[in-house]
């Protein structure tokens, strides 16, 4: 899912105490979209693989990209058994991959 569609439907969530323009999204619309538990969520902060930001209400904000990083996660850990932490490095492994073919294909207009 492409992050502008993933934007979209964040806005469309029931409950979205959010500005429209806001590049954040609420804990309660986060575990509706990925499914993720507080135990996961715990275990993430923990390892440093999220940051979220904490509000004066002490809620809780992230980012679409960790959204889109969250669902990664929760699809790589359901549907492949793999444990949090190891879905994590699966995660940013694919990420830096991204990255990188993005490099290479700038080179190659270069040329």
């Amino acid at each position: 899912m492409s992050t502008k569609k993933l934007k979209e439907m964040l806005l469309k969530l029931p409950g979205l105490e959010l500005p429209e323009r806001s590049e954040h999204v609420a804990w309660a619309q986060l575990v509706e979209v990925t499914g993720i538990t507080p135990a996961i969520m715990a275990e993430l902060a923990e390892l440093g693989w999220l940051d979220p930001v904490k509000t004066n209400a002490d809620n809780y904000l992230f980012t679409v990209r960790d959204v889109y990083r969250i669902q990664k996660l929760m699809r790589l850990s359901n549907d492949l058994d793999v444990n949090i932490t190891g879905a994590s490095i699966i995660v940013d492994l694919m990420a830096r991959i991204e990255e990188l073919e993005l490099e290479v294909e700038k080179l190659h207009r270069l040329c």
